[in-house]
């Protein structure tokens, strides 16, 4: 017998990104069930709070089974709407906060948006900083400044330097620049010009040749830019280069941009700037 379709709510009275990341974090530790998750932002309100304990209970009577609630309300009296709701209600204030409070002795002030919110102008400020750098470093565009990065990730084209230089920059404030190797990089045989003063900021990614080949086919289809043979090529003699040049890296093919960020900020011993 299979599993019904069951919904789950991340309601938060902000813009529900916590609510987010650990409600899908725990659910993905269960296989086989069929999860159609919904996100409720910005229940700030006793009369959202109502509305959205009326969305909650017609998809636990669509579903026929109760929904799941993942809260990070941070007002008790709204809260306690949602609560009414019936659905599993995991309230994430309850379940952390007060054993904190009675471990530490004192009263959280249930704030609301502590953890993501504009009023914080210094990780607001880092966030943006980080990622108009790394957006004006991207693919090699620019050069200019390059000394003042964090960590400049090298690669074969479209083997996962951008989207990860974007997480390093959203996620942790780093200024992540990054540099794709070309044809031309390795008919000499060394590093371009450019980064050779920055050998210590360098770290790289590589994939597998069929997994590079189904990304560039969906950009350049029968095209020599997505041939097989050529991303045998241009991996092999990339990761020759990087060998050679001392430049720790990764292979890209099975890992999430969260884990090639995180192992980047470990083993590069790159110092988190927000949270």
């Amino acid at each position: 017998m299979t599993n019904p379709r069951r919904s789950a709510f991340f309601v938060s009275d902000r813009t529900a990104i916590t609510a987010e990341m650990l409600g899908h974090s725990l659910l993905t530790q269960f296989d086989g069930l069929s999860l159609r998750e919904t996100t409720l932002p910005f229940i700030d309100s006793l009369d959202k709070a109502q509305e959205a304990v009326q969305k909650i209970n017609a998809a636990g009577v669509e579903d026929g089974v109760r929904p799941i609630i993942i809260s990070t309300l941070a007002k008790t009296d709204i809260a306690a709407v949602v609560g009414q709701a019936n659905a599993l209600f995991l309230d994430c204030f309850q379940i952390f906060i007060a054993p904190l409070e009675n471990e530490l002795g004192a009263r959280a002030s249930h704030a609301i948006g502590r953890t993501h919110n504009v009023n914080d102008i210094v990780n607001y400020y880092k966030r943006m900083e980080s990622v108009n750098y790394t957006l004006s470093h991207d693919d090699g565009v620019s050069t200019r400044d390059l000394a003042e990065a964090d960590v400049i990730l090298v690669g074969v084209s479209r083997c996962g330097k951008t989207p990860t230089c974007l997480y390093l920059s959203m996620q942790f404030g780093i200024r992540a620049a990054n540099y794709p190797f070309i044809p031309e990089d390795f008919g000499s045989r060394l590093l371009p010009a450019s980064l050779r003063p920055l050998r210590d900021k360098l770290y790289g990614l590589t994939i597998t040749p069929t997994r590079l080949q189904s990304i560039r086919s969906e950009r350049r289809p029968n095209s020599t830019y997505a041939d097989l043979k050529n991303c045998e090529y241009e991996i092999r003699e990339a990761e020759s280069l990087m060998r050679r040049e001392n430049i720790p890296f990764l292979d890209a093919t099975s890992k999430s941009v969260e884990e090639l960020a995180t192992t980047i900020m470990q083993q590069a011993q790159l110092e988190r700037r927000i949270y």
